[in-house]
């Protein structure tokens, strides 16, 4: 057991502590906004991730979680200190501002106590931000000696308790045997599975991995959305192209589900910043690959909004649409560059009536957009459409078997457009609705005279 703080409690730090607490160690969450703290503090989720309300309550039950405001007393408490407070875009758009990181890690060297004590950043960060840490560190070592370690994150919101407890690797980008050492004690309950391999390496390695991750993971959404296209003009059916594909083990299938295109708050950040960051260093082929990557997924939504005209059969003038989804994927009820909040926007600026239910991010929805309408039940967002469009793959849209016959009772016209191919078409059809996905032939009920 070590005594852990976690210094930012958004939708990185808060899951993250909760993990930790899970793992058996004592854990303090220092968030500065007092509202989200005193939610937290009582083991109430401010957001919906999926089992984090769950172990939030459970172990702020016990006191073995809690949440403070006071830098201080994490400082007093803790001899490990996650940093995982927010790193978005600069004012211009492209890479990190970072001031968060650094205020983090510049408030909290004069508090700590002068036993030895290691600084784990969590955060997202352009390389470079660690070796700019450790210069500020340094200055305090006649304090505290004070160990850095760049550990970044590889979660997948809907998952990130699973993939925090249960992850694929560990990467710690260190240069002293101590920050090893504490590393290896924080992460014992999981490397003592021995099916998780520990990455040790240097700060600016580690720095470049998780930008490399994310970059080729968009780039492997951006190539079968590419894909897509090519299958549209063709005529060919690109799910049968992608699991073809990934049959291959060098490809494999995950990320391989064309769509609207990867959003969230991480993937689009991240590469963004990536790929101003490589401009800037002369790489410029990478460069033009992340740039091209980002022109195909920001043209997911218009290739979307074309599709759900095509399924309409002419203009959206007033069409009344069940839209289906908010949150940028399921499992999540972040709406940060949600790609089916921006096909919505894109069906509302081609005149259609869209209206919105989502199971889980309805209240970030509103706030995000409060001009769209809102459904606060699926059957009510059903009511009259003229077409059902599945913006994002909750199991309640993709897997309920009773859906098909049920909606059909409700709509107008049984027209399915479902933009994350994420639907088994055949009980549709069944239920006699015409079934449109991208990268593929529309399909339609038996005996259908279209």
């Amino acid at each position: 057991m070590m005594r852990v703080s976690v210094i930012g409690c958004g939708h990185l730090g808060a899951p993250h502590a909760a993990a930790m607490a899970e793992l058996g160690h004592e854990v303090i969450g220092v968030e500065l906004d007092p509202e989200k703290c005193k939610a937290l503090a009582a083991g109430v989720a401010p957001f919906y991730e999926a089992r984090f309300g769950e172990l939030l309550a459970a172990h702020t039950a016990t006191g073995r979680l809690r949440f403070s405001t006071s830098m201080a007393e994490a400082a007093d408490f803790a001899d490990l200190h996650f940093i995982a407070v927010g790193t978005p875009l600069r004012a211009d758009g492209r890479g990190y501002d970072t001031s968060q990181v650094i205020g983090a890690v510049e408030a909290l060297l004069p508090l700590l106590p002068p036993r030895p004590a290691a600084i784990v950043g969590k955060s997202t960060v352009t390389v470079g931000t660690a070796a700019r840490l450790q210069q500020i560190i340094d200055r305090f070592a006649s304090a505290a000696r004070v160990d850095l370690v760049w550990n970044p994150e590889f979660l997948r919101e809907g998952h990130a308790i699973e993939d925090s407890l249960r992850p694929d690797r560990i990467v710690a980008g260190l240069s002293t045997p101590k920050a090893r050492a504490a590393i290896e004690e924080v992460y014992a309950p999981i490397l003592a599975r021995g099916d998780v391999e520990l990455i040790v390496t240097d700060p600016a390695t580690a720095e470049v991995l998780k930008s490399a991750a994310n970059a080729f993971l968009t780039t492997k959404i951006s190539f079968i959305n590419a894909m897509a296209e090519v299958c549209e003009i063709t005529g060919a059916d690109v799910n049968t192209v992608a699991y073809g594909i990934g049959i291959d083990k060098r490809i494999g299938h995950g990320g391989m589900r064309p769509g609207i295109g990867y959003g969230g708050g991480c993937l689009p950040k991240d590469v963004r910043a990536f790929t101003h960051r490589v401009g800037e260093l002369g790489a410029r082929d990478a460069h033009g690959l992340l740039t091209a990557v980002e022109h195909v997924n920001d043209g997911r939504a218009r290739a979307a909004a074309e599709l759900v005209e095509k399924a309409n059969g002419g203009p959206l003038d007033g069409c009344p649409i069940s839209f289906l989804g908010a949150s940028f994927k399921a499992g999540t009820s972040d709406v940060r560059d949600s790609p089916a909040l921006r096909l919505a926007e894109r069906l509302v600026e081609r005149g259609a009536a869209p209206v919105i239910y989502d199971p889980e991010a309805l209240d970030a929805a509103r706030a995000f957009h409060p001009g769209f309408s809102y459904a606060d039940t699926v059957h009510d967002a059903l009511q009259a459409a003229d077409l059902v469009v599945i913006g994002t793959e909750w199991p309640q849209f993709t897997h309920d078997p009773g859906l098909p016959d049920e909606a059909a009772a409700l709509v107008r016209r049984k027209v399915l457009v479902d933009v994350r191919n994420a639907v088994d078409a055949g009980p549709w059809l069944l239920a006699g609705w015409e079934v449109w996905q991208l990268g593929r032939r529309p399909q339609r009920p038996p005996h259908s005279a279209a």
